[in-house]
């Protein structure tokens, strides 16, 4: 699924798109001018790229997402944990506490969290 492997400026345009969507073209430039600091070619270059991708779709002069934020987020995710880590849940959570402590109720959340995906 390397169609879901965005760069910084494409994940930027396509979360403007998912928290506004839909959205029409011109107010996208508009947004991505003042968000981003970004020229109207620039983003039309970027949405055309994210366009042919199949991750939004410009029709009618209306963006919208064909992929959602959460399936792009669970790419990114395993492919970092995949990558960094050798695939390993706990290897992650291990370098990504390094000596934090949770509340009570943040750690009955993960449990609770973690037992609903265990194999039954």
């Amino acid at each position: 699924m390397k169609q879901l492997k965005l760069c910084e400026s494409e994940y930027h345009l396509a979360s403007i798109v998912w928290e506004n969507e839909p959205l029409g073209s011109g107010e996208l430039v508009k947004l991505c001018q003042k968000v981003l600091g970004w020229k109207k070619s620039t983003t039309y270059t970027v949405l055309k790229k994210l366009c042919q991708r199949e991750i939004l779709k410009n029709e009618n002069t209306t963006v919208t997402s064909l992929i959602k934020r959460e399936q792009v987020q669970k790419f990114k995710s395993e492919e970092f944990i995949n990558s960094t880590f050798n695939g390993s849940l706990p290897k992650f959570i291990t370098a990504f506490m390094n000596n934090k402590k949770l509340s009570t109720k943040e750690a009955e959340e993960l449990k609770n969290l973690i037992d609903s995906y265990k194999e039954k």
